[in-house]
């Protein structure tokens, strides 16, 4: 079965390499400009995982973890951060959040897709 994933960013750079790195190893990937927008498309399916960065217009990280943790169905749903951020008081909050895990931008391919099949349980 296809690993399918939701990934957050501002970035159209971002997203298109992002998008580009997950299909190549096989994901199934759905793509969202901020935290809202991937609230949205949270109404409609739910991914294996997400990968979300921080600082983003109208709903940022911190913003969608928390919606996506107040929604029964998805408290489970694996989290990884992915920004340029690397603050040890950010990461924490993030995990206070409710974030499963934190990768720093620019991501190693290898690594991002690793660290999708450590927290996606099948």
């Amino acid at each position: 079965m296809t690993i399918s994933v939701l990934a957050i960013d501002d970035s159209r750079t971002m997203r298109g390499m992002l998008a580009q790195a997950l299909e190549n190893a096989g994901f199934e990937v759905a793509l969202a400009e901020d935290g809202q927008q991937g609230l949205d498309k949270l109404e409609d399916s739910q991914p294996d995982v997400v990968i979300t960065d921080i600082n983003m217009p109208r709903l940022d990280g911190f913003g969608f973890i928390k919606g996506v943790r107040g929604q029964s169905r998805l408290r489970g749903l694996p989290i990884l951060i992915l920004t340029t951020e690397s603050s040890p008081a950010l990461k924490a909050r993030a995990r206070d959040a409710g974030a499963t895990g934190w990768i720093v931008k620019p991501f190693d391919e290898g690594k991002l897709v690793s660290a999708i099949h450590k927290v996606v349980v099948r």
